[in-house]
């Protein structure tokens, strides 16, 4: 589990094909330190699993279906990522709940600058829209942003400088994509309301009285 908060803008070093799936050489002396084989770090938004580390450097493997759902596949060499460990248990939860499992990739559309923020309106699926709520949470390459408008294929977020500097949002251009994963607590309440379950229930609706004879 993560919380949004990037910790360090690390570096794509090297990329090996694997047919339906890639392995990842990633630069992040600091995500990296103390990291051992079967641990996770977030790259993007997405939860990976490492393999080694070497020299401040890890190696993770990625599937098809994660190159697929995410866009790490149109990374290279040199590609600059969002880096992020696990939250300790007991830790201070700085963003909000991510899982790293993303749901889609948006696109960039639009940069507004501002004196003191910079607006970014990224245009999103139909089918993600519907969790995507005015002034809830949205996770964008892995950062824990409130949003500001929500429409019904976009949604826009306001970026304080510090955002700007430490993460990739301060470097794309409109066009490039991002990851998305939205509020897990919504898709959850969704499948609850989907199949009948009230409110303050555990086990759905109450049996009908014949059915208890």
């Amino acid at each position: 589990m993560f919380t949004g908060i990037v910790e360090e803008l690390g570096e794509v070093v090297a990329i090996e094909d694997r047919d339906a799936a890639a392995r990842f050489r990633l630069r992040g002396p600091l995500v990296t330190e103390g990291a051992r084989h079967g641990d996770s770090i977030a790259v993007n938004g997405v939860c990976l699993t490492v393999v080694d580390t070497v020299d401040g450097a890890f190696t993770t493997d990625v599937m098809a279906e994660t190159l697929k759902r995410s866009s790490l596949g149109a990374l290279a060499a040199g590609s600059r990522v969002n880096l992020e460990r696990p939250m300790a248990l007991g830790g201070r939860l700085g963003g909000h709940l991510v899982q790293g499992h993303v749901d889609g990739t948006g696109t960039l559309l639009e940069r507004l600058p501002a004196e003191h923020w910079e607006t970014v309106r990224v245009g999103i699926p139909g089918e993600l829209s519907r969790y995507v709520v005015e002034k809830g949470s949205i996770t964008l390459d892995g950062v824990s942003l409130t949003v500001v408008e929500a429409g019904a294929d976009f949604l826009t977020v306001s970026l304080i400088p510090t955002t700007l500097s430490l993460t990739t949002l301060g470097h794309k251009e409109p066009g490039d994509p991002v990851n998305l994963e939205v509020d897990v607590l919504a898709k959850y309440v969704e499948r609850l309301l989907a199949a009948g379950v009230a409110p303050g229930t555990a086990h759905g609706p109450a049996p009908s009285p014949a059915a208890t004879l």
